[in-house]
């Protein structure tokens, strides 16, 4: 049983002397470069050891993560909480929201500030900070929207991107005509500012006037279900929109970060134009990509597929879920959010006449993690490291909250999951934490989930109990000039192609690299040595099993320097060089 502990319900419990040190001792702590059996100790919100044999004040509480895996809270780098579109308002706030999030092992998120058409951007994120600060369980960061253009949006745009505010990621639309989106020379401005500021542009990428014309032909033939939503915006559509977002950005010397990838199509033109591009290009992929697909809207009850409808749609062809999450395992894709944007069952029926009028927006914030360690993990396409740095540290760093979050490290946030990945639970709305009264993952079974969820130092899911405090997180700034991003670029004068650090990983099958990747590998004997494990894209081995890869696994070049007494670390910044197509 789940029980949510809100100020109100703690009287007589004095929260920062019973939660400001605790020890994690006998797990395998588990970071985007390596597996290591470790303690870890904190006190206060921070990670203050972390090692074996510590030495420990008194009055420390100890969790036994024997069997478990202690790994770097999640970071959703996309959610919206209290959103208001289309008509409606998303059925989580930041409370409900944030609560999901830390049930499922998110500790940190960060939701999009959406402006109206001729808002003050400053106006819209002042809003966002008044809805949130007091209702969020974990801390929080923020994009802003540029919906439109002119001189005093850059001027505005400027000043979210000072220290003041802590702004270092603005999402322009590139559909949702006649609201949200932008035209190409608009776009061009506004990723031009975002490189002068080194801030990250972000793009919704879908032809908008595609999608219209479409949308009003099959109306006129009497499409009106939500089988219409994905008819009107086919792979074609997204694809065509990603290749442009990546000239557009080569153009104006930016980098750029596509959300929600939702088709292989989609993968593929962003594969391509890494080829060519001379910054980082992020994909970023969602849980209910890898979690369903799209024949939910041919479902005869309207409930169910106006449920599914979302932007991009989910997509029909049944192998989009596996090559997604081979596009997460190979670092085609960097991310994995869940872009949480939850409709009560009366909002989705605004559009019951019209699927141009069914609010978009699905769950996915409490079951991100689950969902894709079931997917990916549990059918070997990703090893535990990888999963760490799609679900924490690969956001951690292009935010440029690195190693603050997304790490477990000495000085980093007391922000820790303790995952059992033997736990077995079966997904629904019934139970789910979310205020929604349907989840688009209702039935699925998964095995691993967590255990236990530490946020900055406090335990709020005790052993499957969640113990939330509303307002207890707190707003996290996001600095420009990110290291990830921007650290080893040059000019578009000085580079024809991108620095060749930047090259992405190879994921290797049964020992034998593709052939067309054309990356020079050699064989390791062995990755394992002293309890430490390494990042292979490969599942984790249960204790005792033996490894019959031992004589034939190959790694990529880019691993450097195997120590018997560290993990090892890869050189494989998010968002490199497509190595070749996918």
């Amino acid at each position: 049983m789940t029980v949510d502990v809100t100020p109100t319900s703690v009287s007589g419990i004095n929260i920062k002397s019973s939660q400001n040190r605790l020890l994690i001792k006998n797990g395998r702590v588990v970071n985007d470069d390596g597996i290591e059996d470790l303690d870890v100790y904190i006190e206060d919100g921070i990670i203050k050891q972390v090692g074996r044999n510590l030495i420990i004040p008194g009055g420390t509480r100890t969790i036994d993560a024997t069997g478990k895996l202690v790994m770097p809270g999640g970071i959703d780098p996309h959610t919206h909480f209290e959103l208001e579109m289309m008509g409606a308002k998303c059925a989580d706030d930041f409370y409900k929201g944030t609560r999901a999030a830390v049930a499922g092992g998110t500790t940190c998120v960060i939701d999009f500030v959406l402006p109206q058409k001729g808002q003050s951007l400053l106006e819209a994120y002042n809003n966002w900070r008044e809805k949130a600060d007091g209702k969020v369980c974990c801390d929080y960061g923020l994009h802003v929207g540029v919906t439109w253009w002119s001189p005093a949006v850059k001027k505005e745009m400027q000043q979210l991107a000072s220290e003041q505010y802590g702004v270092n990621s603005f999402k322009m639309f590139m559909a949702y005509k006649d609201a949200w989106m932008l035209d190409d020379y608009d776009l061009y401005c506004a990723m031009e500012t975002c490189a002068e500021l080194k801030a990250l542009p972000q793009v919704h990428a879908e032809n908008g006037h595609i999608i219209a014309r479409n949308t009003e032909k099959l109306l006129a033939k009497g499409v009106t279900g939500p089988e219409g939503h994905q008819l009107s915006r086919d792979e074609e559509v997204e694809a065509e929109a990603v290749n442009r977002a990546c000239v557009i950005a080569n153009q104006a010397g930016a980098p750029l970060y596509i959300v929600h990838m939702m088709s292989k199509s989609a993968v593929r033109a962003l594969q391509l134009a890494r080829s060519r591009q001379r910054h980082a290009l992020i994909g970023e992929t969602l849980a209910a990509t890898v979690g369903t697909d799209g024949s939910h809207y041919g479902n005869a009850c309207f409930r169910h597929a106006a449920a599914h409808v979302l932007s991009p749609p989910l997509r029909p062809d049944p192998s989009t879920p596996q090559a997604m999450c081979e596009a997460l395992a190979d670092d085609h894709l960097q991310l994995i959010g869940s872009d949480n944007c939850t409709f009560h069952e009366k909002d989705k029926q605004l559009g019951k006449d019209n699927f141009a009028k069914i609010p978009n927006g699905v769950n996915g914030v409490e079951d991100r993690m689950a969902i894709l360690w079931q997917k990916a993990v549990n059918t070997g396409i990703m090893d535990p490291c990888r999963f760490v740095a799609v679900t924490s540290s690969n956001a951690a760093k292009i935010f440029n909250i690195w190693p603050q979050k997304g790490r477990i490290a000495v000085n980093s946030d007391a922000d820790i999951v303790v995952w059992d990945p033997k736990l077995e639970r079966t997904i629904s709305a019934a139970n789910h934490k979310q205020a929604v009264d349907f989840n688009i993952f209702e039935g699925q079974h998964v095995v691993g989930s967590p255990q236990y969820v530490v946020v900055n130092g406090r335990v709020c899911l005790d052993d499957g109990e969640l113990r939330v405090v509303e307002g207890f997180g707190k707003f996290l700034k996001t600095p420009v000039e990110s290291p990830m991003i921007y650290d080893g670029q040059q000019s578009q004068e000085e580079a024809p192609h991108r620095p060749e650090f930047l090259e992405a990983p190879m994921r290797v099958t049964n020992g034998t690299p593709s052939p067309d990747l054309g990356l020079m590998n050699k064989s390791v004997e062995s990755l394992s040595v002293s309890g430490c494990s390494t990042p292979t894209g490969r599942k984790m081995r249960e204790p005792g099993q033996r490894n019959l890869q031992t004589s034939t696994f190959s790694i990529s070049k880019e691993i450097e320097g195997l120590d018997t007494k560290t993990s090892v670390r890869v050189r494989n910044p998010p968002g490199g060089k497509s190595s070749g197509l996918w």
